[in-house]
């Protein structure tokens, strides 16, 4: 059984996986920690093509095949969206594995952007088995639907 962690939304409290190398103070790239802190929500990604735009007062819009998200130091795109194809290291957006059918962007090492201090750390759905990711806080999908009325960028994930 993988380690878990907890998401509380006021009074609700739900399961979430967390980085396979746990919660870390110190992330770097690669390291498959998520990162401790306080991070404000950007805005969101979803597949229109497996779900609809649910309500939620984050700005969201539709992931296309061609999205991408630099997860390569030394390029000038390092944790900034791309368009694929990409020379540099970059995740794909568009999965086959429903892992991105929603995608929250946190304000993890965005500005100020630091190099090797990790990228794409999301709040998305999540394995079945509540797996654990590569840093990211990752909830089952019926779960972070729910969530996502209550989101706005004025929300902040804390994670400790």
């Amino acid at each position: 059984m993988f380690r878990s962690g907890r998401l509380r939304a006021g009074p609700v409290v739900i399961r979430c996986a967390i980085g396979a190398g746990r919660i870390g103070r110190d992330k770097r790239e690669g390291d498959h920690a998520t990162p401790t802190g306080e991070f404000r929500l950007f805005f969101g990604l979803y597949r229109a093509d497996r779900m609809p735009r649910n309500a939620t007062l984050l700005p969201m819009r539709p992931v296309r095949p061609h999205d991408g998200w630099c997860d390569d130091p030394d390029s000038s795109g390092y944790n900034r969206p791309v368009r694929l194809p990409c020379k540099a290291s970059h995740e794909k957006l568009w999965r086959d594995d429903h892992l991105y059918d929603v995608v929250i962007v946190l304000d993890y090492n965005i500005f100020p952007r630091r190099k090797s201090r990790g990228s794409a750390i999301f709040l998305h759905c999540a394995r079945p088995d509540l797996a654990p990711t590569e840093g990211c806080v990752a909830l089952h999908p019926d779960d972070l639907r729910r969530l996502l009325p209550r989101l706005s960028r004025k929300t902040a994930l804390t994670v400790r």
